[in-house]
This record gives C-alpha cells, structure tokens and sequence, in this order.
C-alpha cells in the first residue's frame, strides 16, 4: 500500500477529525500514514484538545477529537505539527501532546519517498 500524507491546513476541528478518520484507516490497513497539521492548523493541538462538535460526536457514541487523535496514534499514524505553525500559534515543542513531531513541509514530503499519496483536507 502506497504511504498517505494527510495535510490539514485551517485550524477547523471537522477537517482534522475528517482527516484523522481516513488515516486511522490507512493506518488500520497496514499503510504508512502521515498527518501534517500546517500553519493555523497546529493550534488544534493546543491542550486540552477539543472541538466544538465534539460532545455531538460524544452522543453519537463516536471519540471527540483528542479520543481519536490517540487512536490514530496507537494505530501508527505519525502525526507532525508545522514549525511554522508552532511559532503563528504562539506555542512551542513542549507545548504539543505526546508523540506529536515537529517539522516542516519539506521533511514531511521527503521522509514520505516518491509513492506517496498526498491529500489536503
């Protein structure tokens, strides 16, 4: 299976957990997956991370958005939070929830190799 490279690039929690959903499945499937969170979109990891769309999701028995950041994580999902992203949203490395990398477009599209499928959500 060809490696995914998901990019979320506005800080809007419906794209992220979009996004998250198909790479958990990607990830589920044995494929390497890679969810690049760009510019404003980093603040979406900002602790406690949430949405607002979040206890609608609770009540359809579906994750919020932090459940199925760690479910995404705990499948192989490489989640990678834009450099650039970091110092717009005023946060820093230390600031991001565990297993959250740190990068930017470059290294994110040159550790994904020549086959890999690239998405913007």
């Amino acid at each position: 299976m060809r490696p995914l490279i998901l990019i979320v690039g506005t800080a809007d929690g419906e794209r992220l957990r979009a996004a998250l959903t198909l790479a958990a499945a990607q990830a589920a499937l044995g494929g390497a997956v890679t969810l690049f969170l760009q510019l404003d979109a980093v603040s979406l990891l900002r602790p406690p991370i949430g949405a607002p769309e979040d206890a609608r999701h609770r009540a359809a028995g579906l994750p919020d958005l932090a459940a199925l950041l760690g479910e995404a994580q705990a499948l192989g999902v490489r989640p990678v939070a834009c450099q650039s992203g970091l110092a717009l949203c005023g946060m820093a490395a230390a600031d991001l929830p565990p297993g959250i990398a740190v990068g930017g477009p470059l290294s994110v599209l040159q550790a994904a190799g020549d086959d890999a499928r690239l998405l913007l959500a």
